[in-house]
C-alpha cells in the first residue's frame, strides 16, 4: 500500500503524522510511504530522514493526496484537504467531528473513509490513540494555567505554588480521566491545592490512594461544580464523552461569578469544550477575557511541543497503521472491533452513533457500510 503522509496546515501545528522510525517499520513489511517536502522540518526531522527511512519525497500535499491510498495526518483535515480527499480513499487522524458539523458532511460527501484516532478503542474500553495527546495536553494545562495567571498576561497575579505565609492557589480539575489525572499530577507537584472532580467513583478513589492528603477529589454536581469553580484560581476542563459533544459543565453565570483574573484552560474544546463561554482558539492567539476570566482554549495544545507529542502518538498509532497497510482498509475494519470503533465516516455515511447524534446525521452501522 502506498501511505502518504502531509505536513500539517493548521497554524501552529507542527507534528507529524509518521517519525522516520515508523516510516522504516512500513518499510520493512512491504509498503511505499510518501512525505512531503519539509513535513517534519520544525522538529529537526529532515528529508534525508525520511528517505534514509526508505520514504519518498513528494514535492507538495496535492502530491501526497493524488497518489496515497491512506493519509496519516495528525489533525483533523483543513477545508483544501477536504478538497483533494477522493472516494475510495483512506484517512487515519484525529477528527473530534462531534464538534464540526460542517467537516463531518464535508466528509461525507468527498466519499473518502475517514478513521478517528479519538473513538479507536482497546479491550478494556479505553481510547488508546487519545490517551498520548490527553497525557500531553493535560501536563500543559497547568503549565498555561499557571502562564496565564501572571499579571501581564491578565490573570490575578497568583503563583500555584504559594509562598512563605501565603496560602497556595487553588486549582480545579474537571474530569479524572487521562488529562484530567496528568493535570492533577503536574498540579500537586506545583504545589498547589488541588481538587478533582469526576462521577466516575472508581477514578476519585484511585486518585485518592495515589496522592492522598495532597489531593482532594469531590463527585460531580451542578452544586459541587459552582462550588468550587467559584473559589478556584485555575480550572481545567478535562471531560470527554467518546466521539461526542463535550457536556457544558461550567455555566456562563458560574464564570461571571469566578473570582476577577482567573483562568479557565478548556483542554475539551476540540469536542465542544465544557466551559459555556469557551470558544476554540490557536496558538498565536491562545487566550481571551469574558467575564473578567482568561480563557485559554487551543485546539491542538499538544501541536506546542510537537516532538515529544510526535513520538508519544507515534508509538500508539503504528501498530493500527500498519493492520491498515497490511490487510487493507476495509478487512482490517472488519476484521478488528476497536480499530471499527475509529470509523466515523465510509462511503459518504456518518459510521459513529455519537458523531452522528452530534451532528444531527442519520447513522449507518459501520458494519453493515462496510459490506
Amino acid at each position: 500500500m502506498l501511505i502518504g503522509v502531509p505536513k500539517e496546515i493548521k497554524i501552529h501545528e507542527y507534528r507529524v503524522g509518521l517519525t522516520p522510525a515508523s516510516v522504516g517499520e512500513a518499510v520493512l513489511h512491504g509498503h511505499q510511504v510518501l512525505v512531503e517536502a519539509d513535513a517534519a522540518a520544525h522538529m529537526g526531522l529532515s528529508d534525508a530522514d525520511y528517505i534514509s527511512a526508505g520514504a519518498e519525497i513528494a514535492a507538495d500535499a496535492g502530491e501526497v493526496f493524488e497518489r496515497a491510498d491512506l493519509i496519516v495526518k495528525v489533525k483533523e483535515p483543513q477545508d483544501s484537504e477536504v478538497a483533494m480527499l477522493r472516494p475510495g480513499q483512506a484517512l487515519f487522524t484525529y477528527l473530534h467531528l462531534a464538534a464540526d458539523v460542517d467537516l463531518a458532511e464535508g466528509l461525507a460527501a468527498g466519499g473518502a473513509t475517514a478513521i478517528a484516532y479519538e473513538t479507536v478503542t482497546d479491550d478494556a474500553g479505553r481510547l488508546p490513540l487519545l490517551a498520548p495527546m490527553s497525557e500531553v495536553a493535560g501536563r500543559m494545562s497547568i503549565q498555561v494555567g499557571a502562564h496565564a495567571l501572571e499579571m501581564e498576561q491578565g490573570g490575578r497575579g497568583a503563583l500555584l505554588a504559594g509562598a512563605a505565609g501565603v496560602p497556595a492557589g487553588k486549582v480545579v480539575v474537571l474530569g479524572g480521566g487521562v488529562a484530567g489525572s496528568n493535570a492533577a499530577r503536574i498540579a500537586v507537584g506545583c504545589e498547589a491545592q488541588v481538587t478533582v472532580i469526576d462521577i466516575n467513583v472508581e477514578r476519585l478513589y484511585r486518585l485518592d490512594e495515589l496522592y492522598g492528603a495532597a489531593l482532594d477529589t469531590a463527585y460531580s454536581t451542578r452544586h459541587t461544580v459552582a462550588e468550587y469553580v467559584l473559589e478556584a484560581d485555575l480550572v481545567i476542563g478535562a471531560v470527554l464523552v467518546p466521539g461526542a459533544a463535550a457536556p457544558k459543565l461550567v455555566t456562563e453565570d458560574m464564570v461571571k461569578d469566578m473570582r476577577r483574573g482567573s483562568v479557565i484552560v478548556d483542554i475539551a474544546i476540540d469536542q465542544g469544550g465544557c466551559i459555556e463561554t469557551s470558544r476554540p482558539t490557536s496558538h498565536d492567539a491562545p487566550t481571551f477575557v469574558t467575564h473578567d476570566v482568561v480563557h485559554y482554549c487551543v485546539t491542538n495544545m499538544p501541536g506546542a511541543v510537537a516532538r515529544t507529542s510526535t513520538f508519544a502518538l507515534n508509538n500508539a498509532t503504528l501498530p493500527f497503521v500498519l493492520d491498515l497497510a497490511d490487510k487493507g482498509v476495509n478487512d482490517a475494519l472488519r476484521a478488528d472491533p476497536h480499530l471499527r470503533a475509529g470509523l466515523n465516516v465510509h462511503g459518504g455515511k456518518i459510521t459513529h452513533a455519537a458523531v452522528a447524534e452530534a451532528t444531527g446525521a442519520r447513522h449507518a452501522e459501520a458494519v453493515e457500510a462496510l459490506k
